[in-house]
């Protein structure tokens, strides 16, 4: 049966259930509603450098398959760093810009990147969006198309294919069965589990109460905060109000249900600080913080001890903070690895990348074993 393949602009052009249907529900940044609602919020549009550019692969009437992807025009909001090869390209004369991406914008967690109906081939599906996106990419002139935050067998299995695979690091926490935070902590070693401690009680020193809350109970006024703290934050570190609006927070995220955690910080009764939180059915991720005054010890406690607690008592097995943070180490966040995969259509320059990318990979696994004995754990 012939396979054609579909490059959608927009979301609009599929409906939530068959994109759903394809892609479930569990994993919330593929969800039809999340994905859609950056696009129609103007978050991931053509002026913003993120043109949907979906990949759809069908079997005559029936989908077979569905892929996220964009068309860039900029590196900006994918967490794998690709500056120098742009600096690369254009010392050889060419153009970097545009390139394909195939990951969640702005968003470093592991995930599906392909999905497909059920009892289809999977591997049989990678290989057709292979050959579909090479053809595409060469017939628009795109120089590249990476796939960001695969999991582990499909990045394994595109390495096989010919596309060179990046490793990095990030730090995770893993719930071993903790019947409560103080469990959790009982693993410590002393000492660290006295820093820990004191950095709680510094909070609670400083007047601060936190409150998480869930889907329906978050309401237009704590939005309305949250996304006021987010503003401020991105514009003190970078600049500008980041990369997500205030509808995308008001409309969007608030339209996630019970997939979205709040978690707020008060002082007397006035919000000072929040961090947002999305999860699936065994994973938390944490994805958003924001102050307007800072305090000692806060950002530790709203970002990660509350989403860890979070996991304990709600029995999720994992807690993917984000990307970066050495920091995380002594408060219990193991080193784990993730991977990324990169096609490049010019030859000389594929080879070059392909070499980097092993060299690189050498330096990441000793630098997670490094890692990994810094953890606070007691010796067994």
């Amino acid at each position: 049966m012939a396979t054609s393949a579909e490059f959608l602009t927009s979301l609009d052009k599929i409906s939530p259930g068959d994109w759903n249907r394809i892609c479930g529900e569990d994993y919330p940044f593929l969800r039809h509603e999340f994905l859609f609602g950056l696009e129609r919020n103007g978050c991931t549009t053509a002026e913003t450098g993120w043109q949907p550019c979906h990949l759809v692969l069908r079997e005559e009437d029936s989908i077979l398959g569905l892929m996220p992807l964009y068309l860039k025009s900029h590196s900006y909001g994918e967490y794998v760093f690709d500056w120098s090869w742009a600096d690369a390209w254009q010392r050889s004369g060419l153009d970097y810009y545009p390139k394909l991406v195939s990951a969640i914008p702005f968003t470093p967690a592991t995930g599906p990147r392909l999905c497909v109906c059920s009892g289809a081939d999977q591997w049989a599906a990678w290989g057709i969006a292979l050959q579909a996106i090479k053809q595409f990419a060469t017939r628009q002139g795109i120089s590249s198309w990476h796939v960001l935050f695969p999991e582990q067998e499909v990045a394994t299995q595109l390495l096989q294919q010919g596309l060179p695979r990046r490793t990095a690091t990030q730090f995770h926490w893993f719930n071993d069965g903790y019947c409560s935070f103080d469990d959790f902590l009982a693993s410590f070693s002393s000492r660290k589990r006295k820093n820990l401690r004191r950095e709680r009680a510094r909070v609670a020193e400083q007047g601060l109460r936190l409150e998480t809350l869930t889907g329906s109970d978050i309401g237009q006024q704590q939005w309305q905060q949250f996304y006021r703290f987010y503003q401020l934050t991105y514009a003190k570190r970078s600049g500008h109000g980041g990369y997500l609006n205030r509808d995308f927070f008001l409309e969007t995220a608030a339209g996630m249900g019970e997939q979205v955690v709040m978690v707020l910080a008060y002082l007397g009764d006035l919000a000072v600080a929040g961090a947002l939180y999305f999860r699936s059915s065994d994973t938390l991720y944490g994805r958003y913080w924001g102050c307007e005054q800072e305090f000692d010890c806060l950002h530790f406690e709203a970002c990660y001890y509350q989403g860890i607690e979070y996991c304990i008592s709600h029995g999720l097995q994992r807690f993917d903070p984000g990307a970066q943070g050495e920091h995380k180490i002594q408060r219990g966040f193991r080193p784990v690895p993730t991977w990324s995969n990169h096609w490049i259509a010019d030859p000389q320059l594929s080879a070059a990348v392909g070499d980097f990318t092993r060299r690189e990979e050498q330096h990441s696994e000793a630098y997670a074993k490094e890692a990994a004995s810094l953890l606070p754990f007691r010796q067994a």
